[in-house]
């Protein structure tokens, strides 16, 4: 007789893999939420994007992101070479799908960092990923986190917050809202989320094959 672990390990390593998507504005606090989840979760990595913009510094090229000529960026474009990409705060960002299916190969989830932008292009390829909103509390709340930095000035934080509005106006096209007023609870559901997201039907009825059976 197969043991309940046995078919627990063989269910973990064939079950269909997961692509998160968080989306949120500058100030909402999603990089810190998935900062916090990939330090909990070794079945899951953040999808390394690639972008036009200079490295900032202690920025790696191939760990923070892939930095390329607006020419590359292009040329990649033209071969259907990204899964998604969009212009964010005048740069240019996109997701190679040849990255990605990488990974799910080797056995892991995907998380990505993306835009609303980008959401709307995915959700067009693959309506079955997770899609994830991270909001403020409130505006107030948006502006002191972005004065507290320290690393905008009056003219990039006036971007900012004009793109805040902006992109908040989407949040109807993600299956769950996270209101970041408390980082702890914030992660805590989030990370609740992407457990929902795995036992979804789709994903797991592949896996089960004496319940595929019966169907």
């Amino acid at each position: 007789m197969v043991s309940r672990q046995r078919i627990r390990k063989r269910f973990w390593e064939n079950r269909e893999k997961v692509r998160v998507f968080i989306s949120g504005p500058s100030g909402a606090g999603k990089s810190t939420i998935i900062r916090k989840l990939l330090e909990s979760n070794n079945n899951l990595v953040l999808s390394v994007s690639y972008t036009t913009r200079d490295p900032r510094p202690g920025e790696l090229n191939g760990k923070d992101y892939f930095f390329v000529s607006m020419e590359e960026f292009e040329e990649k474009i033209r071969t259907g070479a990204f899964l998604e990409y969009a212009r964010v705060h005048d740069h240019f960002y996109g997701t190679s799908q040849d990255w990605v299916k990488e990974r799910e190969k080797s056995g892991l989830d995907v998380l990505f960092d993306i835009d609303v932008q980008g959401v709307e292009q995915v959700k067009k390829k693959a309506p079955q990923g997770c899609f994830i909103f991270v909001v403020p509390p409130d505006m107030d709340t948006l502006k002191q986190r972005l004065s507290l930095r320290g690393t905008e000035t009056t003219e990039s934080m006036n971007l900012r917050l004009r793109n805040a509005m902006k992109e908040l106006a989407y949040w109807k096209n993600y299956d769950y809202l996270v209101v970041n007023d408390d980082l702890e609870r914030a992660v805590h559901e989030v990370s609740a989320i992407m457990v929902a997201c795995r036992c979804r039907a789709e994903n797991a009825i592949k896996t089960l094959e004496w319940l595929q059976e019966i169907a």
